[in-house]
């Protein structure tokens, strides 16, 4: 099989020559200006937000946020527990966000490989992005009783599907002659999954990687605020349910700029991964 591995990576495109500084550079520079740029969106919205609601009771800006968590005598203490919140929406975001990859990752390679795999399984995913998972909270309380499995079932359904769509799609890139090249060495189905499919689904996987990151956040908000009545999405509704706007706003900003933050350490590091193996 040595025949089979150098003969798909010439095919593949070089794919384990080391990537040029220059290209790296490009990567990493492309995404942290889209970072930027997403957050200057997202500035831009907030203020226009909330000079058309013009409500200084519900709606705060930039500065009223700003105030609230470094200007007032209590503003350390509420910073900690906004850490401390924060701290375990992205522990159960971690959870959902590794699982809701495996699935689509396993599910999608079985898919590829077998059509009778593919009739199955798209179906139930595609219910499962239908169905509002509020609605599916009650059944994931009945079916699962430890908060751990409620918690990678809830955020990884977000993950799930958006995850399985791309990867399938990158897996079944692989063109003819890279098939070929594997058949004549002799390798099977799981050769070409293996040695070609995954490695020309870098680009897809990486975007599902980007698209899942933000989804297991909010995910596990959906979880913590239906489940576990922890973390942020607990701080938030029981904050809304007393009418403490200023620290409604600060947990959505802080949880906003984190996952700005994180969509783009993922681009980075696929700037990364593809320019090493020659894809950028």
């Amino acid at each position: 099989m040595i025949g089979v591995t150098t003969s798909v990576s010439t095919a593949v495109g070089q794919r384990v020559r080391p990537g040029t500084g220059r290209a790296v550079l490009s990567g990493v520079s492309r995404a942290l200006g889209t970072g930027l740029l997403m957050l200057a969106i997202v500035a831009v919205v907030w203020v226009v937000s909330v000079l058309v609601v013009d409500n200084a009771f519900v709606a705060k800006g930039p500065l009223d946020v700003a105030e609230y968590l470094f200007d007032k005598d209590d503003s350390a203490q509420t910073r900690a527990t906004i850490l401390d919140a924060l701290g375990v929406t992205l522990g159960d975001a971690a959870i959902g966000f590794v699982a809701g990859m495996l699935v689509a990752t396993l599910a999608a390679a079985l898919i590829v490989l077998s059509k009778p795999v593919e009739a199955t399984v798209m179906p139930v995913a595609l219910i499962l992005r239908a169905v509002p998972l509020i609605a599916l909270t009650p059944v994931i309380r009945l079916l699962f009783t430890d908060t751990f499995t409620r918690l990678a079932v809830i955020s990884g359904i977000v993950v799930l599907f958006p995850a399985l769509v791309n990867i399938v799609q990158g897996l079944r890139s692989v063109t003819p002659q890279m098939r070929d090249v594997v058949h004549v060495y002799g390798g099977g189905a799981w050769s070409v999954l293996l040695r070609v499919a995954f490695p020309s689904a870098l680009p897809a996987l990486f975007a599902s990687v980007r698209i899942s990151v933000p989804g297991a956040i909010t995910g596990a908000l959906l979880a913590e605020w239906l489940v576990t009545g922890e973390g942020i999405g607990s701080l938030v509704v029981n904050a809304a349910g007393q009418s403490q706007n200023n620290l409604v706003w600060a947990c959505v900003i802080v949880v906003t700029v984190v996952s700005l933050a994180l969509y783009t350490v993922a681009q980075v590091i696929e700037s990364l991964v593809l320019a090493r193996y020659g894809q950028r």
